[in-house]
């Protein structure tokens, strides 16, 4: 049979001379149609690099290929025109990107964006191509979206957006698709039915999947075969079950020992109160006609209420669009909302912008995306420094700068560094760098706004350890927004379970972990421990 793909000694470089960076060496794979292959490896092992070599869409010239050879179906793309690779792209060969918002057009509607693709390569009608459109977001799990199509893409939830994503790359039904960190955004729920219909996917169109992730599990469920890469080259590949049961490289014994452990230490006894919320609401208005009438509301929070203390993480969990980013930035007066929202004894509802600006100092957010939430033409000093600066803490530049550096160690990166720029770190690093900016002004609570959905799974052990650290060191308060369970049962101590914008379930950690009470807590409890009971053989797949 012949090879779908076949990736023979490529080699990627960046620069030439003194300044060139060797991002992959004499990388070697074969697909067979109906196959799924998984890329594993930490951030910066050439994996997404690898997959859009096949794909031709690195930067060239700045990229470049000393030697290899990439056949798709017998043909060699190395040497391929745009011509050429335009009726590849998109129509053969699908790619879904990891990052759904930077991926996305900010201009166009989702509707257009995914008819787009059918437009180039079908040539269907409006009507032939919207009723494709809905089928494609149906297959996603997204049948609400029908009635959203006009929407654009900042007005849908991360998962949502990478649900769209899923939809593009799957709609003209290509033969080898390429998901890079595919379900990094989505809860485990909606993970579970995306992995569900990417290998039924691949049996019914016997299409080639090329899987790249950080997520073992995902790999040890869905892959025939693992390549594990490391400092670019390919360091072991084997059968998925040979590869994890006799793991023969060091490096795959590193990937999968590492993964989030242990629990946070306990609150002590009478803690102080930090932030007391009752009746929280979000509801965003529905608007309809020429005079754009509200006509109903889209109830985003709806009735919330919460107490934190000292030293207390209060984990939020719940499917994408449910509700749970809205609810952080409510807390934090970041978004409008109605109820009562004590924070440190001040009831900061009644407050305007002006008596905000000094409690934004005790009040802090870390967001999901590091790379989109710094500005990329400022230092990481300057990311650091501008909250000194607004806060007027630090008297001088070089105070400043003390300050700063001190920070960085606190989060275990080097001083000498924060004159770098964002792009010179990696995704582990950015997020640290995040934690240093809300760290700085040494606030009392921290919203972390799914910190560690884009990161290895050894750099988000070394994220949890580090903010269990933090929160002793520090008696920081922790709302901690996250769809992935296992980092959140490593760092909680209570839960509340959203569902469209109400609590369905609340209480200690243990007690929702190991004795959920509501049909919905089990289905994510299900979604989220079913890949960890496959591996130890008590579930069958």
């Amino acid at each position: 049979m012949s090879s779908l793909l076949k990736v023979s000694n490529l080699s990627v470089s960046f620069g030439k001379g003194d300044a060139e960076v060797k991002a992959v060496q004499n990388v070697s794979l074969d697909m067979e149609r109906g196959e799924t292959i998984a890329l594993v490896g930490e951030s910066g092992s050439g994996k997404s690099v690898t997959a859009l070599s096949v794909m031709q869409l690195l930067p060239y010239p700045v990229a470049w290929h000393p030697q290899g050879s990439i056949e798709f179906d017998g043909e060699e793309l190395m040497q391929a025109g745009e011509k050429q690779m335009r009726k590849i792209r998109g129509n053969r060969i699908s790619m879904i990107f990891q990052e759904p918002l930077n991926s996305l057009n900010p201009l166009h509607n989702i509707e257009k964006q995914i008819n787009e693709v059918l437009h180039l390569h079908k040539n269907m009608t409006p009507s032939q191509a919207r009723a494709r459109v809905e089928e494609l977001l149906d297959l996603v799990g997204m049948p609400e979206a029908k009635s959203r199509l006009h929407s654009f893409p900042h007005e849908f939830s991360g998962g949502q957006q990478q649900r769209i994503m899923i939809a593009m790359a799957l709609a003209n039904e290509p033969e080898l698709l390429i998901a890079d960190e595919p379900t990094t955004a989505l809860d485990v729920t909606i993970q579970a039915q995306v992995l569900k219909l990417l290998k039924e996917l691949t049996r019914k169109l016997d299409m080639g999947l090329l899987m790249i992730t950080h997520d073992l599990g995902i790999v040890q469920r869905m892959a025939d075969k693992v390549y594990v890469m490391n400092e670019g080259r390919v360091v072991e590949h084997n059968e998925t079950k040979a590869l994890f049961a006799n793991p023969s490289h060091d490096y795959t014994q590193h990937l999968l020992s590492a993964e989030p452990k242990g629990r946070p230490d306990p609150v002590k006894p009478m803690a102080p109160e930090v932030m007391k919320a009752d009746d929280v609401r979000v509801w965003f208005p529905i608007k309809r006609g020429v005079i754009k009438h509200t006509v109903g509301h889209i109830k985003a929070v709806d009735g919330i209420s919460m107490t934190l203390v000292e030293g207390q993480t209060m984990g939020v969990v719940g499917e994408s669009g449910s509700g749970k980013s809205t609810l952080g930035r409510a807390l934090l007066r970041l978004e409008s909302s109605k109820g009562e929202i004590d924070f440190m004894g001040h009831q900061v509802q009644k407050y305007g912008s002006k008596a905000m600006r000094p409690l934004r100092r005790e009040m802090q957010i870390v967001f999901q995306d590091p790379f989109g939430s710094m500005s990329p033409r400022m230092s990481i000093f300057q990311v650091i420094e501008e909250g000194l600066l607004v806060h007027k803490l630090g008297e001088s530049y070089e105070d400043r700068r003390k300050l700063v550096a001190e920070v960085l160690e606190e989060v275990e990166l080097d001083p000498s560094t924060m004159d770098r720029y964002p792009h010179e770190f990696s995704g582990g690093q950015r997020q640290r760098i995040c934690i240093a900016r809300a760290l700085v002004l040494r606030p009392r609570l921290i919203v972390l706004d799914e910190p560690t959905s884009a990161l290895d799974m050894s750099v988000q052990a070394q994220i949890v350890e580090l903010l269990r650290a933090l929160q002793v060191s520090h008696k920081l308060s922790y709302i901690f927004i996250s769809h992935d369970l296992k980092v959140v049962r490593a760092l909680a101590h209570d839960i509340i379970v959203i569902r469209q914008g109400e609590v369905v379930e609340a209480g200690s950690a243990d007690t929702i972990f190991d004795n959920p009470q509501e049909a919905y807590t089990q289905a994510l409890m299900k979604a989220a421990f079913e890949i960890e009971a496959d591996e130890s053989g008590v579930v069958a797949n």
